[in-house]
């Protein structure tokens, strides 16, 4: 009989210890719940333009809607920079080496991909290419592969670019290691990666900070100019600086980083032609750093805003930005 007794009495104290832990469980989980603040969201723009630059410092190709993923955005079969033109020594070129790089297209059409430029056939080649060589590239010395376009997209670029040297296309295809965002950036966190765009997967800069430039210019420059994914209208000059995190449709955009210019900056969109001064002495008037950000920024100015993707999913021309707060 005592055994039975002690039997239960042991069988109450472990009820009671398992009940009074789901207890305090359940109190920590409420107290969390409740402690933590809600998010506010809070409109500050409206999707005006939507840019994917499916070339490395090519041309743009303007899409009404795109799907956002964590590599940059999508648009059929069009990654944002997932072509890359190289040297023979399969280091990238740019439109800082070769400016007339701006005006080539490259485009997708059934299964192809179309090359065009000034003055130039149409070139098309397909997009799959699976005998091709796999090309180990360098770019902003680091070391990214790529598969090779072909000898046809090879003479294409040498004949455009008019130069002695040859020049050669490469395509990151889904299986290749892209590169650490960290390891150009200290700012980004250690996971992010991406193919061949300088550091970030996503750049958004507003209308009205391009309007803002343009009144301090002999002419007037575009949002292309500056190669953005996404432009924002309905907000004030550099409104988006201070969006740390933003919301569109169901896309959720962590900032990390102004966007330090360079050179690039100098060659005008619309003709190719690089003059080395205007609109980055400008920006160099006003949009400096502060001193204390002169170890991330050196001198370069700051224009648009590199966000990570937090959640991926559908981006259209039109939706509106929130800014979410806590």
């Amino acid at each position: 009989m005592e055994l039975v007794i002690n039997a239960f009495t042991q069988h109450k104290k472990a009820a009671l210890l398992i009940g009074g832990a789901g207890v305090a469980v359940l109190g920590i989980g409420l107290g969390y719940k409740y402690l933590r603040k809600p998010e506010k969201v809070i409109r500050v723009g409206v999707v005006s333009q939507l840019l994917v630059h499916p070339l490395k410092s090519g041309k743009a190709v303007s899409v009404s809607l795109a799907e956002c993923q964590q590599i940059g955005l999508k648009y059929g079969e069009l990654q944002d920079r997932h072509w890359l033109v190289i040297t023979e020594d399969s280091h990238m070129v740019t439109g800082r080496q070769e400016p007339r790089l701006v005006l080539v297209s490259l485009t997708c059409e059934g299964g192809q991909v179309c090359l065009n430029g000034p003055d130039m056939e149409e070139l098309r080649f397909p997009l799959q290419q699976p005998d091709n060589p796999v090309i180990d590239c360098r770019v902003f010395s680091a070391d990214i592969q790529g598969r090779d376009c072909g000898d046809a997209a090879s003479r294409w670029l040498t004949r455009y670019l008019g130069e002695k040297k040859t020049f050669r296309l490469v395509h990151f295809e889904p299986q290749m290691k892209p590169r650490r965002s960290v390891d150009m950036e200290p700012l980004f966190p250690q996971y992010e990666q991406v193919a061949y765009p300088d550091v970030g997967p996503v750049m958004l800069l507003s209308e009205a900070s391009v309007r803002d430039l343009s009144s301090k210019l002999e002419k007037d420059v575009t949002a292309e100019r500056f190669r953005p994914n996404i432009v924002i209208s309905d907000c004030k000059a550099f409104d988006e600086d201070s969006w740390e995190e933003i919301l569109i449709g169901n896309v959720r955009l962590q900032r990390v980083m102004s966007c330090g210019r360079c050179i690039f900056t100098t060659v005008d969109p619309e003709t190719g032609i690089i003059n080395r001064k205007e609109p980055l002495e400008t920006l160099k008037s006003y949009r400096l750093c502060k001193p204390s950000e002169k170890h991330i920024y050196k001198t370069a100015p700051l224009f648009g805003q590199l966000y990570t993707v937090k959640r991926t999913g559908i981006l259209q021309v039109g939706d509106v930005v929130y800014k979410i707060s806590r």
